[in-house]
């Protein structure tokens, strides 16, 4: 059985239904619409939001017909800003799939994204499920913003810690918190009871993409190809930490390699070197497990239950996981 089986384990029937009444979300009248969208749902990954929303429902009463609706609403948006991303980073494979842009064009797949975007708006407006679209609202915006923020300073490679902590909270921390606070607000959770779960979902999501930027380094076996944030000229903490730990003239000549010299893997190899001698992996792990634990303290209020220990494996497999 699998890490992931086994945490789906006290909400295998929730999953289970999640499927036909996703799929049912996306219906269209328009047969391309359909072939589209049939594609979309055959190349699903690991369904971690889902997973986070009704063990979040289960953690704070009991998974119901509005834990679904959010379930299928963060997926219809989190799939519209997908697709949309492919279309701006003119990317041609998303999982291992061709992407929509890559197979029906750009014209296509933005029309694409915003059908996905209103099918999930209609969804919660048609049932008044106001407050989990505030949500999923508050963390669409926050996704877009961290998504400018970071292009706006890759630029000047200038970011410090704080603006890394700001951008990956935005980017993605704000998925993973709103899939908690969703999960929370579907049993009727109180305004405080949804924030404390925000607050935990953004834990983990910091701890999830402090992980992710860890791969790049070539830090927990395969994972992503090494060096792509390099190549992309985006700073993580492993590379801040170390330009911030070292004379001045390394800086500049490491900084100079990641503004122009970025796509010769030779020179990509000199940064990671540099990163890897700069204790740089070591730190970030550090901070990594920190945001793990401060997860880990908000979950141990809750009484023992079979979802309160899955998200705890969930919180584990984040920050072990090999890709």
């Amino acid at each position: 059985m699998s890490v992931l089986s086994t945490i789906q384990a006290p909400i295998q029937k929730e999953m289970a239904e999640f499927e036909p009444r996703f799929r049912d979300s996306m219906k269209s009248h328009v047969q391309l619409l359909d072939r589209i969208m049939n594609y979309i749902v055959k190349r699903k990954g690991k369904q971690m939001r889902p997973m986070f929303v009704f063990l979040s429902a289960n953690l704070h009463g009991k998974t119901n017909d509005v834990s679904y609706r959010a379930a299928a609403l963060i997926e219809l948006l989190h799939t519209a800003t997908l697709v949309h991303d492919d279309v701006v980073d003119d990317a041609n494979m998303r999982r291992g799939f061709f992407s929509i842009n890559a197979l029906w064009k750009n014209k296509i797949a933005v029309l694409v994204g915003d059908y996905l975007l209103s099918k999930g708006l209609l969804l919660s407006v048609e049932n008044k499920d106001f407050n989990i679209l505030e949500i999923v609202s508050r963390a669409v915006k926050e996704m877009s913003e961290g998504e400018l923020l970071q292009i706006e300073k890759a630029r000047n490679l200038d970011i410090t810690e704080d603006v890394y902590f700001e951008i990956i909270r935005q980017k993605t921390a704000a998925l993973l918190a709103s899939c908690v606070a969703v999960g929370a607000a579907s049993t009727g959770g109180s305004q405080e009871v949804v924030d404390n779960a925000w607050t935990l979902g953004e834990k983990i999501g910091m701890a999830f993409q402090i992980k992710d930027d860890l791969f790049d380094y070539g830090s927990g076996g395969i994972g992503k190809p090494v060096g792509i944030d390099i190549k992309e000229k985006k700073m993580t903490l492993p590379l801040i930490y170390a330009l911030n730990n070292t004379t001045k003239k390394e800086r500049k000549r490491i900084i100079n390699i990641v503004k122009n010299d970025s796509l010769k893997s030779k020179k990509v190899r000199e940064v990671i070197n540099f990163v890897k001698k700069s204790g740089g992996i070591e730190y970030t792990t550090e901070v990594m497990l920190r945001f793990k634990q401060e997860a880990m303290d908000i979950l141990a209020k809750f009484e023992p239950s079979p979802s309160r220990s899955s998200l705890e494996q969930l919180i584990t497999y984040t920050v072990e996981r090999k890709k």
